[in-house]
This record gives structure tokens, sequence and C-alpha cells, in this order.
């Protein structure tokens, strides 16, 4: 039994989606109460995200209630290759990865999920990657008594929420006037931003999947963006998330037709754009089109209270340009103390794919010209590893 102070604190394990689903309307107001939450933790993105990747009898949620009120969630799943692995729900197509905790009873959530998890893991290694710093999941990281090991992962970049005007003053002088008549001519061009509404999300996100296709036609589309289930899940989730406050879709028009769309999640503090897909032809008429949308999200940043900008993962030189903070995810393991060889080997084995993902890239660099001709087949044949959506980097890939 938990000690006087714990008194009225729950530990249950949910492994039906369709209690999973029932979990709308607590979950979502657990989400608010969390300060560190992202987007990708929101149950409407993660419940789209089952529906449309999940697989029966895998799915692990670790949820705290005191006094049956929801304090601390872990949305997990159970895989078993390479070796049985508690991994976060969302996968490879969500940016981040954090559990949630109630702000005002914070240290009480992380014992209760801690002990959950302890639970939840008798046979399995839990593998938390995409983990922001500062995020919740250190909090149980710091808690956990059995094994442990911190690695790094994705790099993110991060502005600070200000208007567009203020983000250009961080630039050196000269690539701030090449910004400033880039957004002039922009504007000399009248091309119009319109804010999308619940009922268009559907028209919205096809015309986005269909322009992002042909901005990457012959440079290896992201095969997993063209997939239906990939579409279906982001109606799904834009469409709540858009009424929660959570998304906004932005649809660029240029002489009444639609040129661009860009999505774009938020939550908490953070705001970033997710994923977006634009007419090549606008390259014809030397619209700089991350200039442009990084404008529409500055905006929406401001409008809603963020505090940070998230250029999401990925160092990409154009992103470097505004003169970004660095953020590096990490990936905590954990396990329980007689599963400390098991920890050690999915170590080894995370380390050493990082290694020959990194040989390769420095040893062969047309190999990335290679994948993106194997990616162009995949697109136009509709096979690929169904099996492993691809990266969660997908703004620009």
């Amino acid at each position: 039994m938990m000690a006087a102070r714990q008194e009225g604190l729950a530990v249950t394990l949910c492994r039906d989606p369709r209690r999973f689903a029932d979990l709308q309307a607590e979950w979502d107001a657990l989400h608010r109460r969390c300060a560190t939450a992202t987007p990708f933790q929101s149950h409407a993105w993660l419940h789209s995200w089952w529906l449309s990747y999940g697989t029966n009898g895998l799915l692990r949620v670790v949820l705290a209630r005191r006094n049956g009120r929801l304090i601390g969630a872990a949305p997990l799943m159970l895989v078993h290759r390479p070796m049985p692995l508690l991994v976060p729900m969302g996968g490879a197509i969500s940016d981040f990865f954090d559990v949630l905790v109630d702000d005002e009873d914070a240290k009480s959530a992380i014992i209760a999920l801690e002990r959950g998890l302890d639970r939840a893991a008798r046979q399995a290694v839990i593998d938390l990657r995409e983990v922001r710093p500062g995020a919740a999941a250190e909090l149980l990281y710091d808690t956990w008594a059995g094994a442990r090991r911190r690695l790094t992962d994705s790099v993110c970049l991060e502005l600070p929420a200000e208007p567009i005007d203020e983000l250009v003053k961080r630039m050196q002088t000269n690539r701030a006037q090449r910004v400033r008549a880039k957004l002039r001519h922009i504007d000399a061009l009248k091309i119009e931003s319109h804010a999308v509404r619940e009922a268009e999300v559907p028209g919205a996100v096809a015309n986005l999947l269909r322009l992002h296709r042909l901005q990457w036609r012959g440079r290896g589309v992201n095969v997993e963006h063209l997939r239906p289930r990939f579409a279906e899940h982001l109606v799904r989730a834009t469409r709540r998330m858009l009424r929660d406050g959570d998304a906004a879709v932005t649809e660029f028009r240029l002489a009444g037709d639609v040129v661009a769309v860009s999505m774009t999640l938020q939550s908490g503090r953070l705001t970033g754009g997710y994923l977006y897909g634009a007419d090549p032809g606008l390259r014809e008429k030397k619209v700089d089109v991350s200039t442009m949308l990084l404008r529409q999200e500055a905006h929406l940043a401001v409008c809603t209270g963020r505090s940070v900008l998230s250029l999401l993962r990925g160092s990409e030189p154009y992103k470097n340009q505004w003169r970004p903070e660095t953020v590096t995810n990490q990936r905590l393991l954990l396990a329980r103390s007689g599963l400390e060889p098991l920890m050690r080997l999915r170590r080894l084995q995370v380390t050493a794919r990082d290694r020959v993902a990194e040989s390769v890239t420095t040893w062969f660099p047309a190999a990335r010209h290679w994948r993106g001709r194997l990616n162009d087949l995949r697109a136009a044949t509709g096979t690929g590893r169904a099996g492993r959506p691809a990266s969660g980097a997908s703004r620009r890939t």
C-alpha cells in the first residue's frame, strides 16, 4: 500500500482501444494541465494515429488517478522486434514524445507512473524516443529505480514566438535585407492566406498532400506521406485539433487558386509547422515558400500566446539562417534491474545503427540521391515498408 501522502492514488493499465477512445474528455483536460505537453500527446492525435497504425493487442497506456481524477498518463504500445519493447504511441510521424502529468500534482503523478510502468514492462525495455529537454518524461527518468540510460536523438531548432519583423532582426544585415525583399515580393504578387475551417479540412488535406507530392517529385518524396492511412489520420486528427485550438491549417491562394497549404500544430507553449505542400510553379515566380510559411507560423504563435516557435526536427541550412536555438531531443531507455543486460543490448543496437547511418552519409554521399530515387519508385508503384512509418521530420521531407 502506498504511503499516506499518496492516499487515493491508483494506477491502471489500459489495453483496450475502445476504453482509450472513451478517455477523450479527461485526457484533453490533463493535456491542458500539463505545461510540457506537445500537440503529439493530444488525444486527437494519438487516438487517430492508433486507428491508422495501431495493432490489436499491443496497446499499453498507463493511467494514474488521484481520487478518480486523471493526473498522469504514459501513452505506449508493445512491440516484439527486435526485442520486447514499450515504445511511444504516435510512431515516427510524431516529432516529440512525453508523458502527461498534472502540473499541480506532478510529483505524485510521476511516482504513480513509475510504478505502473515497472509493472507493465516486466519483460520489456522501455524505449522513449524524441523527448524534448524539460519534458515530464525527464522527471520519470530521474525517478526510475531500475536500469536506465540517456542517449541523444534528433536535433530540433527553435525560435522565440515573435512577429516576422522581429525574427528578421536576428539575421545578418545582408540576409535580413534579402528576406524583407522576399516578403515584399510575396505581397506584391497578392498571395492571400485563408484559415481553413473544420468542415474544409478534408479538402485542404487532400490539396496539401497533392502539392506535397508535386514539390518533391524527382527528389525522393517521403513515401509514408502518400499512403491512404496517413491522409486518413491527418483528416481525423486535424479536424478535432482545429476545433480544440491545437492545430491550424492555412491555404495560400494566388488569383483564386490554392498554391500552397500548411499545417501547424500547437499546444501549451509550443507552435510548430508540421507539414506543407507547395506548387512547384511558385519557384518560377521566385516565391520563397519557407519564408512565406514562417511568417504565417510566427503570426499564429503570437496570436495564440505561445512562447516557442519550433522548426521541429532537422537542421537544414535554410532554418539556420534565422539563428535559431539548437535543441537536442533525448532517447530514454528504462528497464527493471533484472533486465539491464537486455537494455544494454538495446543501447548497442541503437548506437550501432546510428554509426552505420553516419558512416554511409559521410563516405557515400550519393546514398542520399539513390535513396531519393528509391522513394520515388516506391511512390510510383505504391510499395514500401508499410510497417515502418516515415520519419516524423515530416514538414520538410
